[in-house]
């Protein structure tokens, strides 16, 4: 084999070699954007849980300020913060199933 086919066979090996490195840091770059993007999806999903419970505290503390022409019962108030406490969970719980998937 003389000096130059030599040299080829180097270059191309090089070659070879370059764009095995390459595929594989592709795909570690493709693994690390996946779990970003899930890490991204979960911190959404409490964002959003908590967001929706700031709102309901918001307008039960909120209904509860307003001037009432009536005064209601403590039964009242324990059905109405029992009906708040379910709607968040049952959201709470909707957007969990939804991240399972």
């Amino acid at each position: 084999m003389n000096p130059l086919q030599f040299r080829k066979q180097l270059l191309i090996a090089e070659s070879e070699l370059n764009r095995a490195q390459l595929s594989q840091e592709w795909q570690e770059m493709a693994h690390r954007l996946r779990d970003m993007a899930h890490a991204a999806s979960i911190i959404g999903a409490w964002a959003s849980s908590a967001a929706l419970l700031v709102a309901g505290l918001a307008a039960f503390r909120r209904r509860n300020l307003a001037p009432a022409a009536t005064k209601s019962s403590w039964f009242q108030k324990i059905l109405d913060g029992a009906r708040l406490a379910s709607s968040i969970w049952f959201a709470y719980r909707a957007r969990g199933h939804k991240e399972e998937r």
